[in-house]
C-alpha cells in the first residue's frame, strides 16, 4: 500500500522524529508501505516524515543500484538481496574516523525534481534496529552511506538543502520557492 509522499515545505518535514520504543506489527505495517512507496515513487530512501508521520524510521534499498559500494553488516557481508530493503529504527550515524567528505549530487523525493551537490563523509557505521527491533551494525561507504545520512537527516527534521554549499543553494532556490507555493497552494485544497 502506498502512502502519500510529502513536499518540501509541509511543516512534518521539519520535525525531529518520535524515537520508536515498541516494536509491534503497527511498527511493521508502517515499514511495508514505506517500502511500497519508495518503490512506486522510483526512490533509493524513504524517512517516515515524509509520508506524513514523525516517527524514528526510515527505508533503503539500493539493490537496483549499479553503483560500486562496500558493506559490512553485523561484522559480515551478506548479498544485498539478503538485507535489502533495510528497515532502519532509531538510526545512530557515526562517520568512520578520518574519513573525507565527497561531494556528490542528491535528490529527495520531497523535492521532486530538485537536484543539488551535498557534502557528507564517505564511510559511515550506523547503529539501528530492524522492524522487529533486533539491533543491528552497519558499516558502510558510497552511495549506500550517503543514502542513510541522508535518511537519517530526515528524522531529525534536517533537509538535504540545509547541507548543500551556498553557491549550490543559490542556482537551486528558485525550483525551492516555486515549490514551497506549490505545497501551500496544495494544503489549502485540501
Amino acid at each position: 500500500m502506498a502512502l502519500r509522499i510529502v513536499h518540501y515545505n509541509d511543516p512534518i518535514l521539519r520535525k525531529k522524529g518520535e524515537k520508536i520504543v515498541g516494536f509491534d506489527p503497527a511498527l511493521r505495517l508502517l515499514a511495508q508501505a514505506m517500502i511500497d512507496t519508495m518503490h512506486e515513487a522510483g526512490g533509493i530512501g524513504l524517512a517516515a516524515q515524509q509520508v506524513g508521520v514523525a516517527r524514528q524510521v526510515c527505508v533503503v534499498d539500493l539493490r537496483q543500484s549499479d553503483d560500486d559500494f562496500d558493506w559490512l553488516l553485523d561484522g559480515a557481508k551478506p548479498p544485498r538481496e539478503l538485507f535489502m530493503p533495510l528497515v532502519l529504527v532509531n538510526p545512530k550515524v557515526i562517520p568512520a574516523p578520518g574519513t573525507p567528505e565527497e561531494i556528490v549530487e542528491e535528490g529527495c523525493l520531497s523535492f521532486p525534481g530538485i537536484r543539488g551537490d551535498v557534502p557528507r563523509p564517505d564511510e559511515i557505521a550506523v547503529k539501528f534496529h530492524d522492524a522487529d527491533g533486533i539491533p543491528h551494525v552497519l558499516a558502510c561507504n558510497g552511495l549506500l552511506a550517503r543514502c542513510i545520512q541522508h535518511e537519517a537527516d530526515h528524522l531529525q527534521g534536517i533537509l538535504f538543502i540545509e547541507r548543500m554549499p551556498k553557491k549550490v543553494r543559490a542556482v537551486i532556490d528558485p525550483d525551492v520557492k516555486a515549490l514551497a507555493k506549490a505545497t501551500k497552494e496544495a494544503a489549502k485544497i485540501l
